[in-house]
């Protein structure tokens, strides 16, 4: 009963947060696919289909464990999908491709090993219900446990379409509604930094010797230099918004004059002007006008190369100014393109999806 309830909770809560940021879960199977390199990478454009089926996989599995729904059908599965995972994750822990393997989204951020081992519990948990589901009564016929499983599937899919659509229905990045973007940013004055342990590999008489920065073989040219390992051991503080910077068209950073300003201010985020909705585009020209009619200043920020900005204007017959920010930090902003935030005196107040502006 308590491993049912546990893989249940697990898988549930794993793919609810999910399902609700499919272009987040999106990104990270990007950056997988380009971590592993090669034929990986052409493969980049499943990856949307891939997170909303993932997903709904994950949801299916919890809500018909918690349920007792079709009981030995989805334990298999669930013992398929962590016999696939578990050394999926064991290779990304030792490999280290990506910092974060991304299995509770942005909810929960855990290191690599820390997945693995989650995974190992969890695959022992689902042996166990395995060897005991014969003991499990279900309270469903047949026909009915179909039907509930196929509303499942709907209610996975949907969740995902919808906030795809629109915008999350919870946002767990530090980009929420309600955050004020300079606290955010702020270090303490005496917070710790990142230490690192770095290590030099010298080469002598054809036999090499790993050394330290308080040993290592300064001015003795007999030694000579091969490599050098720079490895990290502890964190320091990194403050929850450490990346937002706002360039404009004048090589200027203008990103205090923007988030201290305390009037009002739209920033409307475009990451990629190739991938951008032309439509949604030319919805948010409506809204820069009437700010430009209201003195509400109003920014388009995108990682795009300049080239592609002029394109872009030409294309959709755009106005409004165009800013250089990373392309990483603005889809963590927002899960649109084109996306629209509006913010004053710092505060994040309002976000919305093209499609609701």
């Amino acid at each position: 009963m308590i491993s049912r309830y546990l893989v249940a909770a697990v898988f549930i809560f794993s793919g609810f947060v999910k399902s609700i940021d499919p272009l987040g879960f999106t990104y990270k199977i990007e950056d997988y696919l380009r971590a592993f390199g090669g034929i990986y990478e052409s493969f980049a454009f499943i990856a949307f289909p891939t997170a909303i089926l993932l997903s709904t996989l994950e949801l299916l599995i919890g809500l018909n464990l918690l349920f007792k729904v079709q009981i030995k059908i989805t334990t298999i599965l669930a013992l398929l999908f962590m016999l696939v995972m578990t050394p999926l994750t064991l290779y990304i822990a030792l490999k280290n491709p990506v910092t974060d393997c991304g299995c509770f989204g942005d909810a929960l951020v855990i290191s690599n090993w820390a997945t693995f081992y989650k995974n190992v519990a969890l695959i022992t948990l689902v042996v166990i219900l395995l060897i005991i589901n014969k003991k499990l009564t279900n309270p469903f016929t047949p026909k009915i446990q179909w039907m509930i499983t196929t509303a499942f599937v709907g209610i996975g899919i949907g969740l995902s379409v919808y906030c795809y659509l629109h915008l999350p229905l919870i946002d767990f990045r530090p980009y929420k509604i309600g955050v004020n973007i300079p606290n955010a940013m702020f270090v303490p004055e005496n917070a710790p930094s990142d230490k690192y342990s770095t290590n030099f590999i010298y080469k002598k008489n054809g036999i090499e010797k790993e050394f330290t920065l308080e040993n290592y073989p300064k001015g003795d040219s007999t030694w000579k230099f091969v490599d050098q390992k720079t490895v990290l051991i502890s964190k320091g503080y990194k403050a929850p918004i450490h990346d937002f910077t706002i360039v404009d068209a004048k090589f200027e950073d203008i990103t205090e004059k923007v988030i201290y300003d305390k009037a009002s201010t739209y920033l409307l985020v475009m990451y990629d002007l190739n991938q951008t909705s032309e439509e949604g585009a030319k919805k948010a020209e409506v809204i820069y006008q009437k700010a430009l009619k209201s003195g509400i200043p109003f920014y388009a920020l995108t990682g795009s190369s300049d080239d592609d900005v002029q394109s872009f204007i030409q294309k959709t017959g755009v106005n409004y100014p165009f800013c250089k920010t990373d392309p990483i930090t603005l889809k963590t902003i927002i899960r649109a393109n084109p996306g629209l935030v509006f913010i004053k005196n710092g505060t994040i107040v309002n976000k919305w999806n093209w499609r609701d502006f």
